[in-house]
């Protein structure tokens, strides 16, 4: 296998590879943030809250856990029916948010779309169901609209995911404006797209080239630690290989996640930060990386009894590696 510019990738891992080296002492943009401050020297932080009560109401909860960027719902995760979005929803949202120190905002779309299916009804259903997420998105003035890359269900997996990419060139070609799409990593469980990076780029170089600059990546930690990128031991390698593969530059998010699962377990099980498998070695080099101060990490950590209290002690856990501390 080779990258888009021809050479090797990342060999993917089952049992992890334990070694001395540090990932400062080979990748010297990984760096310790500046001591003290909540907000300069750190990338915007936030997590997936609730939008119970409205969309106004979700960037009150932002504002509880001290985060500087948020992801929502704007439709139901589990359903086909389309909210109903009025104007002054609209409105009491954007008021609420030029009011806060939340400087940006992803919403992820539904999990039942699956735009690279092979049945027609539900192929239908989701292209539908994508272009009025976007479209809200693109009302509410919202930055990303993450989206699964779908599963292959009908086995051939680069047919899959150009038609992906169709109906998300399609889909922004009918919504002009700023929303970015972000093609969210996979973990890899049975047919799903999108857990190594060659198929991300797959997907992305088949979107429109009149709108390919409106789609990036949303890297998700536990899931390419479950697909078998290392992020403890080989954290700059596994960014050197997306950067090969895929570019850098498309990186326009992060879910900041611990893994329940093993290295290269291909299950989707999160964990709360420093708890899970990956531990606290997982995030320094993330939460280190200069390259990556203005990509928002955004938590989707269980919530427990206490979804603020967990939030805080998840950005907490964040801001304290970034510090060096």
């Amino acid at each position: 296998m080779s990258g888009r510019a021809g050479r090797p990738i990342l060999r993917l891992h089952g049992p992890p590879n334990l070694g001395d080296a540090t990932v400062t002492d080979t990748h010297p943009e990984i760096t310790p943030g500046p001591a003290g401050g909540s907000v300069p020297g750190l990338p915007p932080l936030g997590a997936h809250v609730s939008v119970a009560g409205g969309l106004a109401r979700a960037v009150e909860r932002g504002i509880e856990i001290g985060a500087t960027a948020l992801q929502v719902f704007t439709g139901q995760p589990q359903r086909w029916a389309e909210p109903d979005l009025g104007e002054d929803d609209v409105r009491r949202y954007r008021d609420a948010l030029a009011g806060s120190p939340i400087g940006i905002v992803a919403s992820h779309d539904s999990y039942l779309i699956n735009l690279a299916t092979e049945r027609a009804a539900l192929l239908e259903k989701s292209r539908a169901a994508f272009e009025a997420e976007l479209e809200r998105c693109q009302r509410l003035g919202i930055d990303h609209l993450v989206t699964h890359p779908g599963n292959a269900t009908g086995g051939d997996r680069e047919a899959a995911l150009r038609q992906n990419a169709a109906a998300i060139g399609a889909a922004l070609l009918a919504n002009p404006g700023p929303t970015t799409v972000l093609v969210e990593t996979t973990a890899g469980s049975g047919t799903a797209l999108g857990w190594r990076f060659e198929e991300l780029a797959t997907l992305i170089d088949a979107v429109p080239a009149d709108v390919r600059g409106r789609v990036g990546v949303c890297m998700d930690t536990a899931h390419v630690f479950a697909a078998g990128y290392d992020l403890r031991t080989e954290y700059g390698e596994v960014m050197d290989a997306f950067d090969r593969t895929v570019g850098l530059e498309r990186l326009h998010l992060f879910h900041v996640n611990d893994s329940r699962a093993g290295l290269g377990s291909r299950v989707d099980r999160h964990a709360h930060l420093g708890e899970g498998e990956l531990g606290e070695a997982g995030f320094v080099g993330l939460m280190r990386d200069s390259r990556f101060v203005d990509v928002p990490r955004i938590l989707e950590t269980p919530k427990d009894d206490d979804g603020t209290a967990a939030d805080r002690r998840n950005l907490d856990f964040l801001r304290r590696l970034a510090r060096g501390a």
